[in-house]
Parts: structure tokens; C-alpha cells; sequence
């Protein structure tokens, strides 16, 4: 999946991409306990703290620890550029200009593009193609939608669009 997000070749910065990595039983055991405090209410103060503190360190020992590590060593801006990523998540259907996107973090467009890019390592119109084309996929097979209503649903304004990209 990462590499349908995340493209490598010259002009992105592979040190600094957000990924996606294998689900360990190391990390997906104390994930596991943790929902399963969901049905003892009386535990979670006493033992949710000491499972979180357990997925740190598998995610911070894991296969992903060099990016995390580089994203929380990252400035102001990169906090930012993450608040525009979940924006970015939740309106995916929705257009948008880079102005919007920068003056919702208060950055200017060229600055707001060049940190995005570092970051993800795709331009955030590219970032947004990745994720209608991720939820029409799954629409598509899932859901059982037939491509021009899945095209519709992520934002596509006709399935001629879809079917290009």
C-alpha cells in the first residue's frame, strides 16, 4: 500500500516519507489488550497507561523507528503540514488550492508545498489522488460499488476523470 502512496525515484526525500510497515504480533498483542480494556472500565486508569507505554516501544524498536523518530525531531512546521494530512483525510473528497491548504497553517503556498513534499514525499495534490484512489479501490471490491458511483463517492467529477488517473 505504501508504495501506491508513497512513489520512490528522484525528487523525494525517502528519509522523511510517512509509511505504512507489516503489523507485528509484538505491536498487534498489546493493541489487542488494549481494546479488550474497553469491557473493563475499572482497569483503563491503571492499565492503559502501561500498554501505551508498551506500543511506544514497539513502534519506536520497530521497522517504522527511524521515520518516527525523524517526524517527532521535526519542527513547528512539520506539526503543521500533520494537521493538513488529517485534513487532508477527512475531506479527500472535497477541491481545494494550495493557498487553502497553506493559510489553514498559516504558511505561504511556496513554503507550505516544499515541507509537504519533504514530508510525505508527494505534493498534496498527489496525496489527495492517493487517497480517493485508495477508498474507490475499496469501495470497488468491499462494497461492491461499480466504478462510476465509487468515482462519484471520492470526489471524482466524472468516472473519464477516474479512469485516467
Amino acid at each position: 500500500m505504501a508504495e501506491g502512496i508513497l512513489p520512490s525515484g528522484d525528487g523525494y526525500n525517502a528519509d522523511l516519507r510517512v509509511g505504512t510497515g507489516e503489523t507485528t504480533p509484538a505491536i498487534l498483542s498489546p493493541l489487542c489488550r488494549l481494546l479488550k480494556l474497553l469491557h473493563e472500565p475499572e482497569a483503563v486508569p491503571v492499565l492503559s497507561p502501561l500498554i501505551l507505554r508498551e506500543i511506544y516501544y514497539r513502534l519506536l524498536t520497530g521497522e517504522q523507528a527511524q521515520y518516527l523518530r525523524r517526524i517527532a525531531m521535526l519542527d513547528d512546521q512539520g506539526y503543521r503540514i500533520a494537521s493538513v494530512i488529517d485534513w487532508l483525510r477527512m475531506n479527500y473528497t472535497s477541491s481545494f488550492r494550495i493557498e487553502q491548504l497553506a493559510s489553514l497553517v498559516r504558511m505561504s503556498a511556496p513554503s507550505f508545498h516544499q515541507h509537504f513534499r519533504q514530508l510525505t514525499g508527494v505534493s498534496p495534490l498527489q496525496y489527495q489522488k492517493c487517497l480517493r484512489l485508495t477508498e474507490a479501490r475499496r469501495l470497488i471490491f468491499s462494497e461492491f460499488m461499480d466504478v462510476a458511483s465509487a468515482a462519484y463517492s471520492v470526489g471524482y467529477e466524472s468516472p473519464s476523470q477516474f479512469s485516467r488517473e
